[in-house]
């Protein structure tokens, strides 16, 4: 059986929602093994063990937040040449646009030469206030359909040998 891989990070909970909504809807397949790891438990054995992937994270200060960066520092070279043409999807929840996390995040997965199976997924709070921007987020069934969907997608191409 084949191992989606979820890595993110989330400090007010919107990404975390994110990330568990394609978790959940992968698993409901029951075709594949789903590996919800936060970015700072996560390391490149988990890459390596896992066939596809979806990486989550906030944008913080139009860029993706220190602890995926931190992830992606610390597996990019021991993974670099050995996950070559894997599919991945990306997930972001920001408070404007989230437009330079995507960069940052499918730049790095050029490097590794993943294959990018989905359009990227961002979830805007419209948060722009120091209290907002902080405040616990409650994401709301119509944001978080389209991440369930992803999941339930990415599952299904991974059993199906689609990607």
């Amino acid at each position: 059986m084949k191992t989606l891989l979820i890595v993110y990070h989330s400090r007010t909970g919107g990404t975390r929602q994110m990330a568990e909504a394609a978790a959940e809807a992968a698993q409901e397949s029951g075709e594949v093994i789903v590996r919800l790891v936060e970015a700072g438990a996560a390391e490149a054995s988990d890459l390596l063990a896992s066939e596809g992937y979806i990486f989550a994270c906030p944008e913080n200060l139009a860029a993706i937040s220190g602890e995926m960066k931190a992830f992606f520092d610390r597996a990019y070279y021991p993974a670099l040449g050995q996950i070559e043409g894997r599919p991945y999807a990306l997930l972001v929840c920001a408070g404007s646009d989230g437009e330079n996390a995507v960069r940052q995040m499918a730049r790095i997965a050029t490097g590794w030469r993943l294959k990018a199976v989905a359009d990227p997924i961002i979830v805007c709070t419209r948060a722009q206030t120091p209290e907002a921007i902080l405040a616990p987020k409650q994401l709301s069934p119509a944001d978080l359909s389209p991440c369930a969907d992803l999941g339930a997608a990415l599952a299904a191409g991974l059993a199906l040998g689609v990607f």
